[in-house]
């Protein structure tokens, strides 16, 4: 049987890339199977229960109109033990069955900056990843993990293997295949970035459904429903998506059979879901927290938050990505119709503290685009330039100490910005980070634009305490 190696086995991964293989393996394909682990010793009850379990846990879908599904997830055959070593997914992901190597780790993981090269002096973690390569020891980075894993693979002779990245990367296939060969050419391991460039490939693809955290409640739902006592139990929507280019170098599930999109080119899948749902997302969940929801749904139903989502999306957006010199394949305001239904549905319980974490990657990654095509074209950037402008109100609150929750951002350097609301012009200070804005960075567009949509910002936080 063919293996899929994935490292990852969070929430994201479990109802979505396994699930895809669960229903292909329903309809009597066993050619594949999926094993599993993390990088890092996270998660270890789920991964204790996983294990126990057989690899098996319940998933509970829930549509827009309130219908609950739940399915018993058989997909993942392997459960790897996290070890500091990582002895397990080396052992797994050299042997000749793996033909495929995915991973889940998150957009800000992959330590990229704007010019798309290893970011070394923002990141004590890569570094040290960097420092154990070369002396072959493993790490829990993506590309200090894959390195080890591929070094084993080469030696052994194991034959090619396809590296498919499962994020919300924009080009995720290119970008994390250039760090990892960026990876390799710093450790100077030569045999071993000729052996990848010539015996891996790296897909780019787009991945879509929203799945929280799961919580006490899932649990508890699952047994209600199924009798079934499950510790890994998660919940998703009822929405699934996954588009992939079709360049696999050692074979691939038949994938196409249960609704996956094989292409040639994810582009315009990926601009369409990274602009019009990631970014729409983080402007709820921002907007949201500042004015005291808890919830995604809670900010997707306030009439003054959907407008600043619907506006940011119809005015600068769809303009940037459907043109007459280049057509969107896609409905672009059909899908942005239903992506705030799929934002409002209550059962969901997304919470806004999930959905705003990793502002400083996301700032650059999903919305800086629209805004540096506006200013191209000499058009107005007033309605994503309240996106930023969210970000850095929610940015000042969590300075000041008053956000509710942990905030998490992988790339942000604390002290930067901590500096940037500490400055007698906090606004400028925001619009001139290079990290965050590349060579707009001071641009007096950019920089009068996000100050008038921080005072818009500040009326429209103002107005819900009134309200209140």
């Amino acid at each position: 049987m063919n293996v899929m190696l994935h490292l990852g086995l969070g929430s994201f991964h479990r109802a979505h890339q396994a699930v895809y293989l669960h229903e292909l393996i329903k309809t009597g394909d066993t050619a594949w199977s999926l094993a599993g682990g993390n990088t890092r010793p996270d998660m270890a009850e789920t991964i204790d229960a996983l294990e126990a379990q057989g690899g098996a846990y319940t998933l509970e879908t829930i549509s827009p109109a309130g219908e609950h599904r739940y399915e018993r997830i058989t997909s993942i055959r392997k459960v790897i033990p996290w070890s500091a070593d990582l002895s397990g997914l080396i052992e797994q992901g050299a042997n000749l069955a793996t033909r495929i190597i995915s991973f889940t780790v998150t957009e800000a993981g992959y330590y990229l900056d704007a010019n798309n090269k290893l970011d070394l002096a923002t990141f004590a973690d890569l570094r040290a990843d960097v420092e154990a390569a070369k002396a072959a020891r493993p790490g829990p980075t993506i590309y200090a993990t894959l390195t080890a894993i591929l070094r084993e693979r080469m030696r052994r002779g194991s034959g090619p293997v396809t590296l498919l990245n499962c994020d919300n990367l924009r080009h995720n296939g290119d970008r994390s295949r250039s760090g990892l060969l960026q990876f390799i050419e710093m450790i100077g391991d030569a045999d071993l970035l000729a052996w990848v460039q010539a015996n891996t490939t790296s897909p780019n693809a787009m991945v879509d459904r929203i799945t929280p955290r799961p919580t006490s409640d899932v649990r508890e739902r699952v047994k209600a429903a199924t009798g079934v006592d499950d510790p890994a139990a998660l919940m998703g929507e009822s929405f699934i998506q996954w588009v992939i280019e079709d360049k696999f170098i050692a074979g691939r599930p038949a994938w196409e059979k249960v609704g996956v999109e094989m292409v040639t080119s994810v582009d315009a899948y990926e601009e369409a879901k990274i602009r019009l749902l990631n970014a729409t997302h983080s402007c709820i969940a921002w907007a949201g927290t500042l004015v005291g929801y808890t919830y995604i749904h809670e900010g997707t139903h306030d009439a003054s938050i959907r407008q600043l989502a619907y506006d940011y999306v119809t005015n600068d957006t769809i303009p940037v990505l459907d043109t007459p010199e280049a057509p969107c394949p896609i409905n672009l305001p059909q899908y942005r119709d239903v992506v705030l239904d799929r934002f409002g549905n209550p059962a969901i319980r997304d919470t806004n503290q999930r959905v705003a974490m990793d502002g400083f990657s996301k700032i650059p990654g999903f919305i800086a685009p629209t805004i540096r095509q506006r200013m191209a074209r000499g058009e107005s950037i007033d309605s994503v330039a309240m996106l930023p402008a969210l970000f850095l109100a929610y940015l000042q609150r969590w300075h000041a100490g008053q956000i509710a929750y942990t905030y998490q951002d992988q790339a942000m350097d604390p002290a930067v910005a901590h500096a940037m609301c500490d400055a007698p012009d906090p606004v400028a200070a925001f619009c001139a980070d290079k990290p965050l804005w590349g060579e707009m960075a001071g641009d007096a567009r950019l920089v009068n634009a996000v100050r008038r949509a921080c005072e818009r910002v500040a009326q429209f936080v103002q107005a819900h305490k009134l309200a209140g």
